[in-house]
């Protein structure tokens, strides 16, 4: 790359982008940008006007010269990047709420990346993002692809194993939130000490070392989840209050000082899901599922953006969940453009880092950031307690895919019967062809199914 460079964020209207262009102005001696553009599509354009003009009063504040386009025209907007930022939501928040509030309504966890709503999301973006793809393949085919739109493993998974897209990297706030909790728990500065992660998005672990090298997994996993206070004293400190999706609800402490590494937020569904189940149901109950609180935030937000004497990303924007996601996303990109071989997790090719899992897959580990893209750090194997979970976890996950590409019926039963958090049976099948039905909008490629399930009434 030379002279200035060009940066096109799709789904450019998101409550995020504030914190997306602070990270762009934190870095300006490193990317010498000289456009960004957001995109959004007709229904997003009130919001992309409000946090647009926000971004750019960001950008003259800060006495840059950048040029900041508001776009609706995709096409336009992706000739000639140089990277590429996802961080779009197929069906707004609205199709969020009916990903949880369909399974809870049948007493199944529902969740925006996890189980049964989790899925839907990938059925409704994957085909999206692979438009995205063969646009790029036109339009800027050099350029990086960098995701954080949600599920973002299975997401960067379909870009490279149906997209025949190599250049993409997939991003999530989850392992930052992780590090800065290992660190409370240490009371260490988190650039002293060594981070190792591997595993899935939303479903990996880590272990940590001091900078004299000594092991300090045993000591977080017994500060955090063994103590009631564990994770909160852990957390204070920070300037977020953490990963505003999952509720605090304590671990098994033998369970997981038998696992012997520490495990991320997202693995409560899966190892005290009933408990989740639970808390979710009460939420449920009083119509405060986290997607309707999202929205609510979001709506509160906006009205923040709408002040035109405001110039910084607003300290509100922490409670909306996905605190540190955007600064990734801009220390990823001046990372690759400046061959800064930093250190990130991220989803990439697995490439023998988890010696579990085929070299051919998407995994989430630490890797080392370069200009030729992430180079996996080697996690190695892991024990038997949670080999066989990983595995089971990366093939739905890649049945989730083949049914979102393919439209298959009997391919999503097949996703819906391997995922740990749904029911197999009629359950499950009633949750399926429900989901079909409230999103057969941003569903085309199950038409013809949903289709015979509206005839017959459902």
């Amino acid at each position: 790359m030379k002279g200035k460079i060009k940066i096109v964020t799709i789904g450019g209207g998101s409550s995020y982008t504030p914190e997306l262009i602070e990270g762009f102005i934190k870095r300006k001696e490193e990317l010498p940008i000289g456009e960004i553009w957001l995109v959004d599509i007709e229904e997003g354009k009130e919001k992309l006007e409000i946090v647009g003009n926000l971004a750019k009063r960001m950008v003259k504040a800060a006495g840059l010269d950048w040029e900041v386009h508001l776009t609706l025209d995709r096409r336009a907007a992706l000739k000639d990047a140089d990277f590429v930022s996802t961080q779009f939501r197929v069906g707004l928040l609205d199709a969020r709420i009916k990903d949880e509030r369909i399974p809870l309504s049948h007493g199944v966890i529902g969740q925006e990346t996890n189980g049964a709503g989790g899925m839907f999301k990938a059925f409704r973006t994957v085909p999206v993002i692979l438009e995205i793809v063969e646009d790029m393949k036109e339009l800027c085919p050099d350029a990086w692809l960098v995701n954080f739109t949600n599920p973002s493993g299975m997401v960067t998974e379909a870009v490279m194993r149906y997209g025949k897209w190599d250049k993409v990297v997939g991003l999530c706030n989850v392992p930052i939130m992780c590090r800065k909790i290992a660190a409370g728990a240490l009371q260490e500065k988190e650039e002293d000490l060594f981070f190792r992660f591997g595993g899935l998005n939303h479903f990996h672990w880590h272990r940590v070392w001091n900078h004299e090298g000594v092991e300090k997994t045993g000591e977080v996993l017994e500060s955090v989840y063994t103590k009631p206070d564990g994770l909160k004293n852990a957390m204070q400190g920070l300037k977020s209050s953490g990963v505003q999706n999952i509720p605090n609800i304590a671990f098994l402490a033998d369970q997981i000082r038998d696992l012997g590494i520490i495990p991320c937020m997202y693995h409560r569904y899966y190892y005290i899901t009933d408990d989740m189940l639970k808390e979710e149901l009460e939420a449920f109950a009083k119509g405060e599922t986290r997607a309707e609180l999202v929205k609510k935030t979001e709506a509160e937000l906006f009205e923040l953006y709408k002040d035109p004497d405001l110039n910084i990303k607003p300290v509100q924007l922490e409670k909306r969940g996905g605190a540190f996601y955007s600064d990734a996303a801009c220390e990823l990109i001046a990372s690759i453009y400046n061959d800064k071989k930093t250190t990130m997790v991220v989803s990439t090719r697995n490439n023998g880092a988890i010696s579990d899992l085929p070299d051919d897959v998407v995994v989430e580990v630490s890797s080392i950031i370069t200009a030729g893209g992430p180079v996996p750090i080697s996690w190695g194997s892991f024990d038997s307690s949670t080999r066989g979970l990983l595995q089971l976890m990366k093939d739905m996950e890649l049945t989730t895919i083949k049914a979102a590409v393919t439209g298959d019926y009997g391919t999503a039963q097949q996703a819906f019967t391997l995922n740990p958090l749904v029911p197999s049976g009629k359950i499950a099948g009633t949750i399926l062809d429900e989901l079909l039905v409230a999103h057969k909008k941003h569903l085309p490629q199950f038409q013809e199914k949903i289709a015979q399930l509206e005839a017959k009434g459902n």
